[in-house]
């Protein structure tokens, strides 16, 4: 375990603790708890008993829906630092995504009932999770435009513009499975497949094994129906 300075330290890049002293921070630290998932570990689950909050303090996690037949949908991708599962402090409900370990993962988590005694102490908790908030709305009204008004076609074009960077780099396949570009997409994999080769029997990209590589961009903007610029973010 990391000594609770160097802890404080990391907390003070989550962007609504930097404004605490150190020693405030050391304390929030201290009222909740430092624990390490291997790789492919499931964090927490849908729908179970409020596991509290989480800041990833290293590695790489992923936050899924699951559907009524066992479908993923990958609503979030979480780096360091970040927090994530920080609803259920506040209304003490359920949890609302599953969330998996993609990498080693260091995490800091508190639990509902700690929390709540640290909004007493300090509001300003508080008014920073609710830019968290309105940040994750935001996001999420995003992903509902794209299930409503695209296609899958549509945005299997726009995830492959945006991992590509535009076309200037290759999407390694080890990294972004067929699964895992589905999961993103809120569709099945059968579905993102035969979208892939529709772009590849156009010569729109070109897949091997290990890579794929967008060849000709400006169509798969006209299939996203999304200009360039919406794609840098």
């Amino acid at each position: 375990m990391q000594p609770l300075p160097d802890l404080a330290r990391l907390l003070a890049r989550v962007e609504h603790f930097r404004h605490f002293s150190e020693k405030d921070r050391a304390e929030i630290i201290g009222a909740g708890q430092t624990r390490i998932f291997p790789t492919g570990a499931t964090i927490f689950r849908e729908g179970e008993e409020c596991a509290g909050m989480f800041v990833l303090l290293a590695g790489h996690v992923h936050l899924y829906k699951l559907g009524p037949q066992g479908r993923q949908s990958l609503l979030a991708e979480v780096e360091p630092v970040i927090m994530f599962n920080e609803v259920t402090v506040l209304d003490g409900g359920v949890n609302l995504t599953t969330a998996l370990a993609v990498r080693e993962s260091t995490v800091w988590n508190i639990s509902c009932v700690n929390f709540q005694a640290l909004l007493q102490k300090y509001p300003l908790v508080g008014v920073g999770l609710l830019q968290v908030l309105a940040q994750r709305t935001r996001a999420l009204l995003s992903q509902y435009e794209d299930l409503s008004f695209r296609s899958v076609l549509a945005r299997t074009a726009k995830l492959l513009l945006t991992l590509s960077h535009h076309g200037k780099r290759p999407i390694d396949r080890k990294a972004y499975t067929n699964a895992d570009m589905a999961a993103r997409l809120s569709t099945a994999p059968e579905a993102f497949s035969r979208s892939l080769q529709l772009f590849r029997k156009n010569g729109d990209i070109v897949c091997t094994r290990t890579t794929i590589t967008v060849r000709q961009p400006q169509m798969l903007e006209k299939f996203a129906h999304v200009e360039r610029t919406l794609l840098k973010g």
